[in-house]
């Protein structure tokens, strides 16, 4: 079976870092062969800003007062990636989006538009204070500071939050809540104990 998986959870509880153990060990048990479609939002979005078009200027001016992007650019952008690279033989994996429960209704229909069965939301959940110093930790430029930092966890609350609850409640999905204050070892071991995706 193809795999379709949303990981979704607080900035700096390894999202990326967990995508790419799953990413390795798909791609260790699929005999055919088959790639991963993976989109992370948030490179896409410091990529897009980097333009200088319309657009992305103004998407720039967001960026840098700490706002957060609207729901229309988020899903234009990893539409595109689907409209223009989606296969129908392709795993696909979601990292960051949605951030909204309005994008989370519109990954809904995308999804249900390209047939895809059962897809799979992994909430890694860690508390604030754990983003709070892993996000620091990181050192990334747009971690620089705990009141940049705060406005992102914010964001998390109010808007975040409704999405992961639209997940939990939607029979469509299959849901796992992992706990993200462990090893990263430990973190990979139960999201592998919640699903078997070698098949």
């Amino acid at each position: 079976m193809l795999n379709t998986i949303i990981f979704i959870g607080r900035s700096g509880c390894g999202k990326g870092t967990q995508a790419a153990l799953l990413k390795n060990l798909i791609s260790r048990f699929d005999e055919e062969g088959r790639q991963i479609l993976y989109i992370e939002s948030g490179e896409h979005f410091r990529r897009f800003i980097r333009g200088e078009n319309h657009s992305s200027l103004i998407s720039k001016q967001i960026y840098a007062k700490d706002e957060r992007q609207p729901d229309f650019l988020a899903c234009w952008l990893w539409g595109s990636v689907l409209i223009n690279e989606l296969s129908d033989n392709m795993h696909l994996m979601f990292d960051g989006s949605p951030r909204s429960i309005n994008e989370a209704k519109l990954m809904t229909s995308a999804l249900n538009f390209y047939k895809r069965e059962k897809p799979t939301v992994i909430h890694i959940n860690v508390s604030r204070k754990w983003s709070e110093t892993h996000l620091l930790a990181r050192g990334r430029s747009d971690d620089v500071n705990l009141a940049k930092i705060d406005k992102r966890l914010d964001w998390f609350e109010q808007d975040v939050v409704p999405a992961i609850e639209y997940f939990k409640d939607n029979p469509y999905y299959r849901f796992f809540e992992v706990n993200g204050e462990q090893s990263i070892e430990a973190v990979h071991a139960e999201i592998i104990a919640a699903h078997d995706y070698s098949s």
